[in-house]
């Protein structure tokens, strides 16, 4: 039996991941940050099968004691500020934490056990203003973001340590992924959820930045797959995981809008304040490389990622109106 560490096992990735693992056997701990209340809403149904302990990536020591204390065989960091538009605001927070966090787990993966195999979460973004179509593990990296900037150091470093000191370490160039778990603030999550309240007669408008980006968009569950493909290998390396089609964030509303019965334009408002300061206008992957050595396809096509979004989320507000229609009911009686 194997053990596992997840950085970041709160959020979308970090509880599919866990899922995955758990279901392989692993004895799973997760890494989550010393504050008064932990979102656990996503692991909340592994909460007999999954260990939490708490540390910090701004924290070395802790990290070193977490993995003296847990033994993992597997280290995955999915810990991160990811939030893209976030980055600008909080560019020395997202470089401490995206950035720099990833050296002080490598410095203390070296210190304790030279032996663990090491996942870094990479991005797509790493590519911003791109210097090819479609992306592949060659292509040069031009980041538009203060986040895009921390991940492609997080990158060169764990390149650096593997190169360096032998560590078995891999970098998964991640391209978008979604589910229903994608937070709130990320624009296909913003999108569905919104659409959904809509339907409802919860909200009238969905104000958006630019419809015209392109992104390459998969299905979480798919890429987590790939995480634990990577670790496997005789070998560390680096794999792009990715779809191979692009489609823009109009589709995606369209798409949204459509499913639910709804005319977007009588809905979708533009706002500057959603436009990033330097827009990445297309990222799309080739993923010859994963498919070809780990044997990874991506399951769910762009529409079924849609339509499972959507449906998720007009249930999720059907449940909120009933629990709100029942403690209004209640309130009546008493």
């Amino acid at each position: 039996m194997k053990t596992a560490l997840i950085t970041g096992v709160t959020g979308q990735d970090g509880s599919y991941l866990a899922e995955l693992l758990i279901q392989k056997g692993y004895t799973v701990y997760g890494l989550v940050r010393r504050t008064s209340t932990v979102p656990t809403e996503r692991i909340y149904h592994l909460h007999d099968q999954l260990r939490l302990v708490s540390g910090d990536l701004l924290d070395e020591k802790s990290l070193r004691h977490i993995l003296e204390e847990c033994e993992p065989d597997e280290v995955y960091n999915l810990a991160a500020q990811s939030f893209v538009p976030e980055s600008w605001s909080q560019a020395i927070l997202t470089g401490e934490v995206t950035g720099l966090g990833v050296t002080r787990l490598l410095n203390a993966i070296l210190d304790v056990n030279r032996h663990i195999r090491f996942y870094q979460a990479s991005t797509s973004e790493m590519f911003g203003n791109v210097q090819e179509v479609p992306q592949t593990e060659l292509t040069p990296f031009y980041p538009r973001s203060p986040y895009g900037v921390a991940k492609l150091y997080a990158h060169w470093i764990t390149v650096n340590y593997r190169e360096s000191y032998g560590l078995y370490a891999c970098s998964g160039i991640l391209f978008n992924h979604e589910s229903p778990r994608r937070g709130m603030e990320f624009v296909t999550r913003k999108v569905t959820h919104a659409v959904a309240r809509i339907k409802a007669g919860l909200q009238q408008k969905l104000a958006l930045g630019n419809l015209d980006a392109k992104r390459d968009w998969g299905y979480a569950p798919d890429y987590v797959e790939g995480m634990w493909r990577m670790l496997q290998q005789d070998r560390p390396d680096d794999y792009v995981l990715a779809t191979g089609e692009t489609h823009s964030v109009k589709e995606w509303v369209m798409k949204s809008f459509g499913i639910a019965g709804l005319n977007w334009e009588n809905y979708v408002t533009i706002d500057p304040r959603f436009v990033r300061p330097a827009e990445v206008d297309i990222l799309v992957g080739d993923s010859t490389k994963a498919r070809t050595q780990l044997k990874w396809r991506p399951s769910t096509s762009f529409d079924e990622l849609v339509r499972l979004m959507v449906e998720a989320d007009w249930a999720l507000v059907r449940e909120q109106l009933v629990s709100q229609q029942a403690i209004s009911h209640l309130r009546e009686q008493g």
